[in-house]
């Protein structure tokens, strides 16, 4: 069954970095285009940054260009998330999963649990 499992979150100061990692199983990984997605309590889940599979292209949400690159190794089926620069409105919990024009048919309703990120002083 398809798992994914968030690593690297934590607590940091603003202007600090933080790498994170997700594992995945379950699904064909290297066929599908992956995503970094985020949610604080009682809003909606945003999309952070995303990956494509093969070719590798990668695209950020606005709030987040210049600051976060999100790439991935197929082989070891983890995609990652390197968080630069990071500002207190970036504190949520971070997920991944396949990105949106696939996610529902691959992974469907499955979320993992998330990895905590506080930006904080």
């Amino acid at each position: 069954q398809v798992q994914l499992v968030e690593s690297g979150g934590g607590l940091v100061q603003p202007g600090g970095s933080l790498r994170l990692s997700c594992v995945a199983s379950g699904f064909t990984f290297r066929s599908y285009p992956m995503s970094w997605y985020r949610q604080v309590p009682g809003k909606e889940r945003e999309l952070v940054a995303g990956i494509t599979s093969v070719s590798g292209l990668t695209n950020y949400a606005d709030s987040v260009k210049g600051r976060f690159t999100i790439s991935r190794d197929d082989a070891k089926k983890l995609v990652y998330l390197q968080m630069n620069s990071l500002k207190p409105e970036d504190t949520a919990v971070y997920h991944c999963n396949v990105s949106p024009s696939w996610r529902l048919r691959v992974t469907g309703a499955y979320w993992g649990q998330g990895t905590q990120v506080t930006v904080s002083s």
